[in-house]
Order: structure tokens, then sequence, then C-alpha cells
């Protein structure tokens, strides 16, 4: 068999089975999203508390983004990938039998450690592609973000016929079940291996430069804001809307689906428009989405000839989920953009410069929930967490027009020729 067509076929495979692992870890992640509902009830936790316990695993997934990123440089993905989800299966299970805030917290904290896959596989995926294609792998890799979805699928019908604990135990089930998988379909390439005298300072010295901490920002929005949204999205649905567990998780889905599974098209479109243009649009559009859904359930009164007359002002759960759906294809594609922009920009540092963007956007899904509770608790409105992110999205629309669109030709023969400035 020609090398090059070997090639490919190993390439394929070690994407396909890269985005399987990748989706069952975010599964993983995104666990307390559902299952801490019951908790919350059976812990009786405010809205600040029930946000730490959700954002509890994203701080180790994000912390751990960075080693992880530079030790696939360094050793390669199919082995750091492999002993990261090995790593994962006994906190999962042990999670079944926490009774206490803490016990939640603390194994919470070891559970996370699969959101840090992300961070592994992006590099590994990226580099058994050509430049031109690099978009479309780290995309669809990133589409494995649709195991929110899953999650959203599974835990309700798991939580409802059996309780919340069968639900830990089965994802540890179904992650040493992956884990066989992933280790029987991938590969490995030496010269894929940053060179071993590169060291871990070294690589960390993108740090300094300014494009990254814009990424940073970009990606605290489409990934940090999805996460947190995922997590907050079912108890949204119960408390604003009083569906049942099983209706809100699916409704969330409309969410957390598109936003995971569409980034392939993201990585597509970046690939073929560039990183820029589509992160442009993706934060006017999620801009305005977030602009309707930070308005809350408002009644009115006004003063007529005839006398008051009230109003009625709010979203309703059908114009909601619209609006959620729309935001989570728009995330999907800012995900990929970003993620064009370092492939661009960094092809030798893939790992290290994924690393720390993912660090940056798995500290706002980290943060986020908690911001969200907070600001539930002191205000009592729940659109105050959509007001929260349309601040945030606004900053980075200022940044980007100040950084890259005025010094771009929009119009014109040079239009396509000119690159953004840092």
């Amino acid at each position: 068999m020609p090398t090059q067509i070997l090639d490919s076929k190993r390439a394929w495979s070690v994407l396909i089975v890269s985005t399987l692992a990748f989706t069952v870890c975010f599964m993983v992640w995104m666990m307390f999203g559902v299952i801490g509902i019951p908790i919350k009830k059976m812990l009786d936790l405010n809205s600040t508390q029930f946000g730490l316990l959700t954002a509890m695993p994203v701080l180790t997934g994000s912390l751990i983004r960075v080693p992880l990123g530079i030790w696939t440089d360094r050793y390669g993905g199919r082995i750091v990938m492999a002993c990261l989800m090995a790593a994962t299966v006994p906190a999962i299970w042990m999670m079944g039998y926490a009774t206490a805030y803490w016990h939640f917290l603390t194994i919470g904290l070891f559970v996370g450690l699969a959101g840090g896959s992300f961070s592994v596989g992006t590099p590994y995926v990226a580099r058994w592609f050509p430049k031109s294609r690099q978009g479309m792998a780290m995309g669809v890799y990133g589409a494995g973000n649709s195991g929110a979805a899953v999650n959203k699928f599974l835990a309700p019908v798991l939580l409802v016929a059996f309780g919340w604990a069968v639900v830990p135990h089965v994802y540890a089930a179904i992650m040493l079940g992956t884990l066989v998988l992933f280790w029987v379909f991938s590969h490995t390439d030496a010269s894929h291996q940053v060179a071993s005298d590169v060291t871990f300072l070294e690589q960390l010295k993108a740090l300094k430069d300014p494009k990254v901490i814009k990424y940073c920002q970009y990606y605290s929005i489409v990934f940090g804001g999805y996460v947190a949204m995922s997590l907050w999205m079912v108890q949204y649905y119960v408390g604003e809307f009083g569906l049942d567990i099983r209706l809100a998780a699916l409704l969330a889905a409309c969410f957390s689906l598109p936003g995971g599974v569409l980034r392939a098209f993201g990585g597509m479109l970046s690939d073929k428009y560039g990183a820029h243009s589509v992160t442009w649009w993706v934060l006017w559009v999620s801009w305005i989405c977030l602009f309707v859904l930070s308005y809350p359930q408002t009644d009115f009164t006004v003063m007529t000839v005839t006398g008051p007359a009230t109003f009625h002002i709010g979203l309703n759960v059908y114009l909601f989920t619209g609006l959620m759906f729309v935001l989570g294809i728009a995330f999907a594609f800012g995900k990929a953009s970003v993620f064009k922009y370092i492939s661009d920009d960094y092809t030798h540092n893939i790992g290290a410069i994924s690393g720390i963007v993912g660090l940056a956007g798995g500290l706002g899904g980290f943060v986020l929930p908690i911001m969200f509770g907070a600001l539930m608790d002191i205000t009592g409105v729940r659109s105050s967490a959509f007001m929260l992110m349309y601040g945030v999205v606004w900053v980075s629309l200022v940044w980007m027009y100040w950084t890259e669109v005025r010094s771009r030709q929009l119009m014109g023969s040079n239009a396509r020729t000119l690159q953004p400035q840092a």
C-alpha cells in the first residue's frame, strides 16, 4: 500500500477515534449540568453554591490544559490522551457514592481532568493533516463538544429510571470502553513531536504575544460561554418555564447539540473565508441574540386616555429555545475559527498555544456559572446571566474592531491581501 494512502487512512482513523474519545470526555465533564439538579435539592443549595458545584470539574479541566498541550507536543497525543482517560475512571465511579457537598466538590476536581482532553486532541489530530485542512480536522474533533448534548439525552433517562447515583457508574463504564477503542484504533507519528531540546519555558514564551491574549478573550466567550450555558440551561428551563427535567434537558440540547456538532462546519468555513471573517460575524450574531435573551419577564402599566393598560413583555419557551439554537450555532463556528487563528499563526507550537487558549476558555466556563448564580441570588432575575454574557461579547467586538477591522481593507482589489494586526 502506498505510504500516502496509508497515512491518509491513519489520519482519518486518528480523527474519528479521537473525536469519539473527546465526545465521551465532554459528556462526563458536563455531568453536573443534569445530575446537579437533584443534588441541589438534596443538599438544599442556593444558586451560587449550585454554580460552584457545576463549575468545579471545569476548573481542573481548564488548569491542566496548558501542561497537557505541552506534553502532547513532547510525547505525542496518543499516550497522553490514553493516560488522561484512564485517570478519570476511578473518580467518575466514586461520584456515585458522594453524600456531602464537599464530597461532590472534591471528586468533581478529579472528574474535571476529562475536560483537559481538548488541548491533547487538537494538536494531535491537526498534525495528521495538511495545513489547508487543519481547520476542518480541528473542527471535526471539536464537534466532540456535542458530548454536552449527549449528556442531556442520556443522563435524564438514567436519572428518572434509576436515580442520579447510577449516572456516574454508567459514565465510568463508557469511559473505560472508549479508552480501549481509542488505544486500538489510534496511531503515533514521532515526527509530530516537538524536538526534545525545546524546554517548558520556551514553549510558554508565546504568552508574551498580545495576539494570544486576544484569542484567549475570544475563546472565553465561544467556549467558556458554551460550557457555562450548557451547565446552566437545564435548571434555567426548570425554574423559568416550570418544565420537567427530561423536557428541560431536551430543549437545552437545542443549544448544546449545534454548539458541538456544527464546529466541524465552522472549521471548513474558517479554511475557506479565514478566521477573522468568521469570528467577526460570530460575535455580532452572539451580541444580537444575547441582547434579546437578556430582557427579563416584564409587566408594566401605561396610563392611557381610557385608563391604565397593562402589558407583558418576555420570551416564551419557543422563542427562547430558537434564540439559544442560533447562539449555539454561532458559538460552534466561533470555537473553530479561534483555533484556525492558532493553526495559521503558530504552526510549530499548536499544542502549547491551544493549551493556553483552552485554559482561558475553560476558566471562562468555570467563572461564569458561579457569576450566573451570584447574580441570580443578588438580583433575583434569571436573565441576568445573559446580561453578563452580552457585556463580555461587547468588549470583544470593540477589541476586534480596534485591532483587526480598522487595519483591513474591506472593499476593493486589495481587500483579501491585507492581514489583521494584533
